[in-house]
Parts: C-alpha cells; sequence; structure tokens
C-alpha cells in the first residue's frame, strides 16, 4: 500500500477508473454482440450510431485503440449493409 498521502489518492483514482473503463467496456462489448445478432435492417440501422458512439467515447478516454474502434465501426457498418 501507498506511504505517502497523494500516492494512496492516485491508487484511489486508478481503481475507481479501473471500475468505470470495465462497466464501459463490457456494456459496449454486449452491444456489439445485439447488433451482430440482429437480422433486420431497420432495427441494425437504429442501434449502429449508438454502438458507434459507445466505440468512440472508449477510444477517446483511451479504454481501447482508436484504430480498433474504427476498424469495429467498420465491420459493423458493412454487416448492417448486407442485411
Amino acid at each position: 500500500m501507498a506511504n505517502h498521502p497523494s500516492a494512496a489518492k492516485r491508487a484511489r483514482q486508478n481503481e475507481k477508473r479501473r471500475v468505470e473503463n470495465r462497466y464501459f467496456a463490457r456494456t459496449t462489448r454486449s452491444a456489439l454482440g445485439k447488433l451482430r445478432e440482429i437480422t433486420e435492417k431497420d432495427k441494425a440501422t437504429e442501434l449502429l450510431p449508438r454502438v458507434s458512439s459507445m466505440l468512440d467515447k472508449l477510444a477517446k478516454r483511451n479504454v481501447i485503440h482508436k484504430n480498433k474502434a474504427s476498424n469495429l465501426k467498420s465491420g459493423l457498418k458493412r454487416h448492417v449493409e448486407s442485411l
């Protein structure tokens, strides 16, 4: 455990951010799976902007790399267009 008060605070902040990042990443992965399972184009088209936004937010917070977010969005767009 940290000996200095600022190091203890940093440890608390890191833990809080880790938990938040895991939540947002897990929620996004669930939304990705739901979008990939959808077989109706209108529902998929409606959900695509929300999932894309979630991916962008993860990349902005450095939870995932920006190129990974772009690759996932591209694949999702291709999936929706193929329906």
